[in-house]
């Protein structure tokens, strides 16, 4: 069955860099679109970054510029480098896989991730 585990997160001054992983199993990693979400306390769960089977990737506006989503297909891994953090990044951050057929873009671009597959969540606190 299909795994996602994050790991990376924790607490930084605001600044800071953080670099979060998903490590996938249980389905053909390299096909699948893979996504990164956060949902802060009180607020509704945002998509942060998304990269298709092709390597194309889309951001929200928030972390255009801080933030790379990439992905090591031979270690069935996503990642998510984040620089110059900020208070308002706090947040629990997810990664999804979505199978194909799919369009892979965020849910501010249209995307629908209802049928995805979700990981526990990694806590990342920026002060």
């Amino acid at each position: 069955h299909v795994q996602l585990v994050e790991s990376g997160g924790g607490s930084v001054q605001a600044g800071g860099s953080l670099r979060l992983s998903c490590a996938a199993s249980g389905y053909t990693y390299s096909s699948y679109c893979m996504g990164w979400f956060r949902q802060a306390p009180g607020k509704e769960r945002e998509g942060v970054a998304a990269i298709d089977s092709d390597g194309s990737t889309n951001y929200a506006d928030s972390v255009k510029g801080r933030f790379t989503i990439s992905k090591d297909n031979a270690k069935t891994t996503l990642y998510l480098q984040m620089n110059s953090l900020k208070p308002e990044d706090t947040a629990m951050y997810y990664c999804a896989a979505d199978q194909p057929p799919h369009w892979c873009k965020l849910p501010a671009y249209g995307g629908s991730w209802s049928e995805s597959y979700w990981g526990q969540g990694t806590q990342v606190t920026v002060s």
